[in-house]
C-alpha cells in the first residue's frame, strides 16, 4: 500500500462494500420481516374466515337436524314407544326407518339418520348399523338451537370421509323430552367453502382433530398428509392465530396458523410452504449480491483508473441512498455522461423508480383492501337475496336486546314468520319466483316496522323481527300488519299471479328468561300453534 491509487482502490472497495452490504442486509431483513406480517396477517384472516364458515355451516347442518326433529312423525313414534303397549300405533318401524332414509337423502351433507328415545335406546335409523352414541345426562340450553355435536369429528373408514355427529333434542308439543335425533354429518361438504374463502391464495387448508389426526385438506386428500408431531401440534395449540413455523403434512417447512372453533372440537391450519413465500425474496438476495459484487469490482476499476474523480459522484450516490433509506422515494439523480458512473447513476434511478412504482402499488393495494374490507363487514350482517339482516347478525341483536332487558327492564317483542306452502312455490313455478318472494315479502316486513326495529332472515322462508320497547299489544298490531301486507301481494310468474301468506309467532320479554333462546322458543311454539291453526294468522306465546 505504497501508492495513493492503491490506497485509493483499497478505501474505494470499502467504502462502497460495506456501506452496501450494510444497507442490503437491513433492507433484506426487514424485507423479511415485512413478508412473515403480511403472510401471518394472510394466514391469519383464512383461518378465521374458514373457522366462520365451518361454524355457520354446521350451523345450517343442526338446523337441517332441528326441523326434521320437530316432524309430527318422530314424535308420534316417541310418544307411542312410552305406551305400555306394543308395537307403534301410528306408524311402524319399518315405515319409520324408511321415513328417516327419504329425508336423509333430501339433505346431502347429513350421512345418516338416528331416532332415540329418551333412555338414549335407538328407536329407528337410516342406515343398517347406527353409529352408537351416549348422550350427555343433561341437555344445554344452546342444544335446541345449535345442537351437540357427540362425540369427536372422526375419519369414517366405512364412508371413506370425515364425518360429525349431532344431535338434538326431541320434544313434545308441551315441551317434554322425548328422545334425540342424531345425525352424521359429512365434514367434506365444508371443503367448497374453505375454497371459496381461499379464492386464489395459494394457502391450504387443513382441519384436523385435537389430537392431530387429518380430517380434511383444501388441496389432496386427508389420506395424502401426514400427521405434523407432537411439539408442533402443541405449539399451535398453545398460540392460536399466531403464526409458527414448522414440518407440515407434506413433511416440508411451512409457517401456519391454527384457529380452534367454538362450535366443533377441531383445529384449522392455515399453512404456507416457506419455500414458496420466500422464494422472490431468494431471488432478489442473489441479485442484490451479484450486483454488490458488480458495483465494488466496477467501482475499483474506476477508482484505480481515475483516482480521486470518482470521490464526489460515489458521495451524491451515497446520498441518494440514504435518502431512500430514510423513506424520501422522489430521488433523481443527473446521469448525463456515458461512462460508468453514469451507467450507475442511471440503473440508481431505474431501481428508485422501480421502487416508487412498488410504493404505489401497494398504496393501491391496500386501498382495495380497505374497500373490500368494508364490503365484506356489510355482506357479513346482510342476507344477500332479501337485504334483511342475516342469522349472524340476529344473534347479535338478539343477545343486545336481552341486555338490555336485564339491566333496564326495557321491554321487546319478537316475532317468528314463516310463509305458507313456500315448497309449492318453488316446485310450481321455480325457484327464480320462490327468490323473488322472499324478496318481496321482506320488503313488506321492512316497511311495516319502525326504523328502531329489526328484520333479519332466520333461515329459509323463516324471517324474525324485533321490536325494540314494544309491548305485546303493539306487537300484534304489527305482526297483523306484516299477515295483511303479505296477504294482499302478488307477483307475476309466467302467466299467472302468485299469492302468498304467512304465519306468525309472537313472544314477548318475560322477567323469568335466562337467555334469547328462551323468546326464539316460545316464538317458534307460537308459530307452529298458527301453523295448526290453519295458517295465516297470528298467534301469541302465553
Amino acid at each position: 500500500m505504497k501508492s495513493i491509487k492503491s490506497n485509493l482502490l483499497v478505501f474505494a472497495v470499502l467504502a462502497t462494500l460495506i456501506p452496501s452490504m450494510g444497507l442490503g442486509l437491513l433492507s433484506f431483513l426487514r424485507y423479511e420481516a415485512v413478508i412473515n406480517e403480511s403472510v401471518g396477517h394472510e394466514l391469519r384472516m383464512l383461518a378465521r374466515e374458514s373457522s366462520d364458515g365451518t361454524t355457520l355451516w354446521l350451523r345450517e347442518r343442526v338446523l337441517d337436524v332441528r326441523a326434521v326433529s320437530t316432524s309430527y312423525i318422530l314424535i308420534d313414534a316417541l310418544i307411542d314407544e312410552t305406551m305400555p303397549r306394543s308395537g307403534l300405533t301410528r306408524i311402524g318401524a319399518r315405515e319409520l326407518e324408511l321415513y328417516l332414509r327419504s329425508v336423509q337423502k333430501k339433505l346431502d351433507p347429513i350421512l345418516e339418520l338416528t331416532l332415540h328415545d329418551a333412555g338414549g335406546q335407538i328407536v329407528a335409523s337410516s342406515a343398517p348399523t347406527p353409529v352408537p352414541i351416549i348422550f350427555p345426562s343433561t341437555w344445554p340450553n344452546t342444544a335446541f338451537i345449535e345442537g351437540v355435536v357427540l362425540p369427536s369429528p372422526r375419519w369414517d373408514n366405512d364412508r371413506a370421509t370425515a364425518t360429525v355427529m349431532v344431535a338434538v333434542p326431541v320434544l313434545s308439543t308441551r315441551n317434554e323430552l322425548l328422545g334425540a335425533l342424531s345425525a352424521v354429518l359429512d365434514l367434506s361438504s365444508v371443503k367448497p367453502r374453505l375454497q371459496a374463502v381461499l379464492r386464489s391464495s395459494p394457502t391450504e387448508l387443513i382441519l384436523l382433530t385435537r389430537d392431530g389426526v387429518p380430517l380434511l385438506s383444501t388441496l389432496t386428500s386427508a389420506s395424502d398428509l401426514i400427521p405434523i408431531d407432537a411439539l408442533s401440534l402443541l405449539r399451535l395449540r398453545a398460540q392460536p392465530e399466531d403464526p409458527v413455523t414448522f414440518q407440515g403434512h407434506h413433511r416440508r417447512e411451512v409457517l401456519g396458523v391454527a384457529e380452534m372453533p367454538r362450535s366443533l372440537p377441531i383445529i384449522i391450519v392455515a399453512e404456507r410452504d416457506r419455500a414458496e413465500i420466500f422464494a422472490a425474496w431468494v431471488k432478489l438476495l442473489e441479485f442484490y449480491l451479484l450486483l454488490v459484487a458488480a458495483l465494488t469490482l466496477l467501482v475499483g476499476v474506476v477508482a484505480y483508473w481515475m483516482g480521486r474523480s470518482i470521490v464526489m459522484p460515489l458521495n451524491y450516490l451515497t446520498a441518494a441512498a440514504d435518502r431512500i433509506a430514510g423513506g424520501d422515494l422522489a430521488v433523481a439523480l443527473r446521469g448525463e455522461s456515458e461512462d460508468e458512473i453514469g451507467h450507475l447513476t442511471r440503473v440508481f434511478n431505474q431501481m428508485a423508480d422501480r421502487l416508487r412504482r412498488s410504493h404505489e402499488d401497494v398504496e393501491s393495494v391496500q386501498q382495495t383492501l380497505r374497500d373490500q374490507n368494508e364490503l365484506l363487514a356489510t355482506l357479513a350482517i346482510t342476507d344477500s337475496l332479501t337485504g334483511v339482516y342475516n342469522r349472524k347478525k340476529l344473534d347479535d341483536i338478539l343477545a343486545d336486546q336481552f341486555v338490555r332487558f336485564r339491566r333496564n327492564q326495557r321491554p321487546f317483542a319478537l316475532l317468528m314468520l314463516d310463509l305458507d306452502n313456500f315448497k309449492a312455490i318453488n316446485d310450481s313455478a321455480g325457484h327464480a319466483a320462490g327468490d323473488e318472494v322472499l324478496a318481496r315479502v321482506a320488503a313488506i316486513l321492512r316497511q311495516s316496522v319502525r326504523t328502531v326495529d329489526y328484520v333479519a332472515r332466520y333461515g329459509g322462508e323463516e324471517f324474525v323481527a324485533i321490536l325494540t320497547e314494544t309491548t305485546m299489544e303493539e306487537a300484534l298490531e304489527v305482526a297483523e300488519r306484516m299477515r295483511s301486507g303479505v296477504d294482499i301481494l302478488r307477483i307475476p310468474a309466467g302467466n299467472h299471479l302468485i299469492s302468498i301468506t304467512v304465519s306468525v309467532g309472537v313472544a314477548h320479554s318475560r322477567e323469568g328468561d335466562h337467555s334469547p333462546g328462551m323468546m326464539l322458543f316460545r316464538a317458534d311454539h307460537a308459530l307452529y300453534q298458527a301453523k295448526r291453526a290453519g295458517r295465516n294468522c297470528v298467534q301469541t306465546a302465553f
